[in-house]
């Protein structure tokens, strides 16, 4: 079980900047729509197509392939800002007798974010961030590569949310550490481009 964090009062510290890098995938959005649709169609919830059934779960499983290897992505930029935060506050004598794990930072980012990233993410048209976050912190934490189709199983790609879900929630519980909030715990939430624009902005400045 967690532990709550003794209260710090006022105090608020700034974490490194989360910065997310563009996925190196060429899945166009009509491709992840089409793949969606096979689903669909397999449930019965939609007319099929006129395409076999056969077809349809290879669209549907390439497709569910496609999103584990953009959350592979997404939590390799996750796992680098959870190993920067353990690495400061490793380096702040109030906080260092705390124990402060990557489990920490992690439930920081998926339960709690700061308002400001909650705000950006939800223009970026990112809703459901939590479940996100936490499916790319669990694939990242199995796989050394993008994984492939080949990798997985049908059974596996049909229902890679439920075992991403239970991967996350063992992953958390491998390490007892305090809980954090966005009351004492700030960050900025960045695409990648856009931070190079700020830095070079302060550079020119």
């Amino acid at each position: 079980m967690p532990t709550r964090l003794p209260s710090p009062g006022h105090t608020v510290w700034t974490l490194p900047p989360l910065i997310l890098h563009p996925f190196n995938e060429r899945v166009s959005p009509a491709e992840l729509l089409e793949n969606s649709r096979a689903a669909l169609m397999l449930s019965g919830l939609i007319p099929s197509d006129g395409s076999d059934n056969d077809e349809l779960k290879h669209r549907l499983h390439a497709g569910r392939c496609g999103e584990t290897r953009m959350l592979f992505y997404l939590g390799k930029d996750i796992f680098r800002w959870l190993g920067q935060c353990t690495e400061w506050a490793s380096a702040q004598v109030e906080l260092r007798s705390l124990g402060l794990a990557e489990q920490s930072f992690a439930r920081l980012l998926s339960d709690d974010p700061p308002a400001a990233v909650h705000d950006k993410l939800i223009r970026w048209g990112v809703s459901d961030y939590r479940c996100i976050f936490s499916r790319a912190i669990a694939f990242h934490g199995v796989f050394n590569l993008p994984p492939s189709l080949e990798s997985f199983t049908a059974e596996f790609l049909c229902n890679y949310y439920r075992y991403a879900d239970a991967i996350y929630h063992t992953w958390l519980d491998s390490r007892p550490s305090p809980v954090i909030t966005s009351a004492n715990f700030v960050f900025d939430l960045y695409a990648s481009g856009e931070y190079s624009r700020l830095l070079e902005s302060k550079w020119a400045e």
